[in-house]
């Protein structure tokens, strides 16, 4: 049984106004309820939002004149605005979009011959602090709306369809953006109904993916509220480690997460988990480290490891693992008949690659000061 998300009740702008990219399709047909309109109206307001990617409601063509101005007097559809957009040499594409109060959020596209995957963020920073990661290191300041999160798949789509010369569309979307999706619950999985709702941008489940560091009582949630596909941050296969690089792993071990990951593949016996594993130079890359991993996989036989080169940043102690341990890690692994794929680096030459987001988060934890100290330091030392 499908757990419910609550509507939000009547969230509004600066302008007191209703942004409908708040609502899902039962949120919205309520909202139209509310304001004394037949649901169906919502239905086809709804595909001009995300079919036609239309937010000025004059030009809703058969939406009738009436309602089009009693739209315009009580709501809006606000995606959020571009600071800037910027073009990898491999055709990555990443935008910066500006939140409330001097904050923003990094969105990026990553475009291969027979998809197009968009990493979308959920939180403004992260509260989790993974240590190898750019976004922990800047400190945490929220949790995004949903009209956040499907704004951000609303911006791309609009700007992709605008250069159509290319031939580039988004057909999977992934929550690995800044912050720790499941932290932000109820938003998240409102957001992803729009992405898989035929009336919105008509993903399929496996087109569809959340990845968590570890918030097991949360995994089992998402398992009853959406079909979608789960991956999990990974990292270390024994517990000191991983808690030194994942701090959650104090909280819920790596027994209590690998047990929720057998709970999700038992709902859902058809799909499989994504294990994501950042290989990081002499910290998580030797052939212990493999056997440890490979150990643990045994568990779960139908998962796949996903194998992520780290991505430095400024003021990290970690380093990437050498192209011959790498190469060793994963022929270890396939040996030993666990299913694994080597990430290749995407969009690292503007900052887009995986670990590297970091937008401009105001911080409420002492993170970011960290940071800016730790590279001070470092660039005195260099002196």
């Amino acid at each position: 049984m499908n757990q419910v998300i609550a509507t939000p009740t009547a969230p509004t702008g600066s302008t007191g106004k209703v942004n409908l990219l708040d609502f899902d399709r039962q949120g919205l047909r309520d909202f139209f309820t509310q304001i004394g309109e037949k649901p169906y109206r919502a239905e086809q307001v709804m595909k001009w939002i995300y079919h036609d990617l239309e937010d000025d409601f004059e030009n809703m063509t058969d939406v009738g004149k009436a309602l089009r101005a009693k739209l315009t007097e009580v709501c809006y559809i606000g995606a959020p605005k571009t600071l800037l957009d910027k073009a990898a040499t491999d055709g990555t594409h990443k935008w910066l979009l500006g939140m409330d109060s001097g904050n923003a959020i990094e969105t990026v596209y990553i475009p291969e011959p027979t998809r197009g995957t968009l990493c979308v963020s959920s939180q403004i920073g992260c509260a989790l602090n993974c240590s190898f990661c750019s976004t922990g290191a800047q400190g945490f300041n929220r949790n995004l709306s949903t009209a956040e999160i499907i704004g951000q798949v609303w911006v791309a789509a609009k700007y992709l369809g605008n250069i159509t010369h290319q031939n580039r569309r988004i057909t999977n979307v992934v929550m690995m953006g800044m912050g720790e999706p499941l932290a932000n619950f109820e938003n998240v999985v409102r957001a992803m109904r729009l992405m898989r709702d035929d009336l919105g941008f008509g993903l399929a489940a496996k087109r569809v993916t959340l990845s968590t560091a570890g918030m097991v009582p949360l995994i089992d949630q998402l398992s009853d509220a959406i079909d979608v596909s789960l991956a999990v941050s990974l990292h270390a296969a024994n517990d000191d480690l991983r808690t030194e690089l994942v701090p959650i792993n104090k909280r819920y071990p790596i027994a209590e997460l690998l047990a929720a990951c057998q709970r999700w593949v038992a709902r859902k016996p058809r799909t499989s988990i994504t294990f994501e594993y950042t290989l990081m130079k002499g910290i998580n890359d030797q052939p212990e480290h493999a056997r440890q991993l490979i150990k643990l996989m045994r568990k779960l036989p139908t998962c796949k490891v996903n194998l992520i080169p780290f991505n430095p940043f400024p003021g990290t102690r970690y380093e990437r693992s050498d192209a011959n341990d790498i190469r060793d890690f994963q022929t270890q692994l396939l040996n030993a008949g666990v299913l694994t794929m080597l990430r290749r680096t995407r969009g690292d030459d503007i900052d887009a690659a995986c670990g590297q987001l970091a937008g401009q988060v105001t911080d409420r934890t002492r993170r970011s000061a960290d940071l800016r100290k730790r590279q001070d330091d470092g660039a005195l030392h260099a002196i």
